[in-house]
């Protein structure tokens, strides 16, 4: 059995009696019940992903996984390709936006190289788990072989058990590829069915022309390829990038260890849907964090099923709003544990 297989066949059922538990517990809190509203809900969702209501501050981690897409050649971006790699050393410098939000969360940073096009200098603070130096171009063919798909969805799942292995319980995803909302939007076309002009926005704040462009490429991508949604792994290598695999594979190995993961845009967003098309059952381990500006973003939303926990007008990507939602987590897990009972504070319950 190949580590995906093994992977896929470990995820568990959402653990109902622990978030009913939670609920429970918080229903006694000094509080009208149901008075924290969705953040009793974050609570209860918690704890089904990890398997009990006794939920501990969580070790946090952002996974940024960085890829470049061959149809940049079709300028569908605002931003050269070289950008993609002079952002990942940006990340191992400590000197991006995830950089610090993710220190404001006390959250560590890892940066994977899944298949940036320019050679990148050894450093530790970049893993390197390169597939190949780019995709090919998704308006001519596909972007990878089932093989590379599949290598690439391994390389996230050992990321993931990794860092399960070191003790980190709720992990951000992130990304980092020049011209990747354009396969993003496309593997939301070919999941959702909605047309290319109503999944597919601005990006890096592309103009009108080449926006139109862009929905046009990516209507020529699904023409050329002819995705069947009923084979996601298919889907996956004829539209994706190989951080998005690689993100689809941290969803996966996260959900086998009852790690929840926080999503973060469009991007990270296609790769948790990738995930969950490939094994349903991963679903229950995905939070949303935010809404994005990005179009299609709400119909991977909703594809997922999941509701986002804030809406801040985000489309930076790097697992920014993800890393934002951690605070909320944190907040969460903080009431379950922290917060007085009536009988332990002395307070009147309801007298009805």
């Amino acid at each position: 059995m190949s580590l995906l297989q093994s992977t896929i066949a470990a995820i568990p059922a959402p653990d109902l009696a622990a978030a009913r538990e939670a609920q429970a517990r918080l229903d006694h809190k000094t509080k009208p019940p149901r008075s924290l509203g969705r953040l009793e809900d974050l609570a209860c969702a918690l704890a089904a992903v990890r398997g009990t209501a006794e939920l501990e501050l969580p070790r946090k981690a952002v996974v940024i996984m960085a890829g470049d897409h061959g149809v940049a050649e079709e300028g569908v971006s605002a931003f050269p390709q070289e950008v993609t790699a002079q952002m990942v050393l940006n990340f191992a410098g400590g000197g991006a936006a995830i950089n610090v939000l993710a220190r404001h969360a006390g959250a560590e940073v890892l940066v994977v190289d899944m298949g940036v096009k320019a050679p990148l200098p050894a450093s530790p603070a970049i893993r390197s788990v390169r597939v190949a130096p780019g995709t090919a171009n998704i308006a001519k063919g596909p972007a990878m072989t089932r093989a590379q798909a599949t290598t690439a969805l391994e390389a996230g799942i050992g990321v993931a058990n990794e860092l399960a292995d070191r003790g980190v319980t709720l992990l951000a995803i992130g990304e980092m590829g020049i011209a990747n909302t354009t396969p993003a939007s496309a593997l939301a076309a070919a999941f959702t069915g909605r047309p290319p002009a109503e999944v597919t926005g601005r990006g890096t704040g592309i103009g009108d022309e080449a926006h139109r462009r862009k929905i046009e490429v990516i209507a020529r991508a699904l023409e050329v390829n002819r995705p069947d949604p009923a084979d996601p792994l298919g889907v996956l290598a004829a539209l994706g990038g190989y951080e998005i695999a690689g993100l689809a594979g941290v969803v996966l190995g996260a959900a086998a260890r009852r790690v929840p993961v926080l999503t973060d845009g469009l991007i990270a967003t296609a790769a948790a849907l990738c995930a969950v098309r490939i094994a349903p059952r991963a679903g229950f381990a995905v939070l949303a964090s935010h809404r994005s500006v990005e179009a299609g973003h709400q119909h991977l939303l909703a594809a997922l099923g999941k509701k986002p926990l804030f809406d801040f007008d985000l489309r930076l990507g790097e697992g920014t709003g993800a890393t934002l939602a951690m605070h909320f987590v944190d907040a969460a897990v903080r009431v379950l544990r922290e917060m007085a009972t009536f009988a332990s504070a002395g307070v009147s319950g309801r007298a009805t």
